[in-house]
């Protein structure tokens, strides 16, 4: 049987404090015009890292085995690898004249 971890109080409190900065950091780069594409890179890096936040600490993956590790971070990149064969898919959308018009 495994033994089971005891986080500290301060540690959530100082997750949660961090997701609340970074959720307004969202909300003020929402507000802002960076360009075309950073608007959704910079508000995709901020939610990856509120998702990591949540996964390491309230899940407790970064208090588990190193098994648990590997399950997350191995359906991370099957996502990833997913998403990597839809992605040519959608981009090329609109660039074939479509048949009968």
């Amino acid at each position: 049987m495994s033994e089971h971890h005891s986080v500290p109080l301060k540690v959530y409190f100082a997750v949660f404090g961090a997701l609340m900065v970074l959720s307004a950091l969202t909300v003020g780069v929402a507000t802002v015009h960076l360009g075309n594409p950073w608007n959704d890179v910079v508000a995709l890096a901020i939610a990856t890292t509120k998702a990591a936040l949540v996964v390491m600490f309230f899940m407790h993956v970064k208090y588990s085995t190193k098994m648990t590790t590997v399950v997350v971070i191995s359906s991370v990149l099957f996502l990833l690898f997913l998403l990597g064969f839809l992605l040519p898919d959608y981009l090329g959308r609109g660039l074939m004249p479509v048949l009968g018009k």
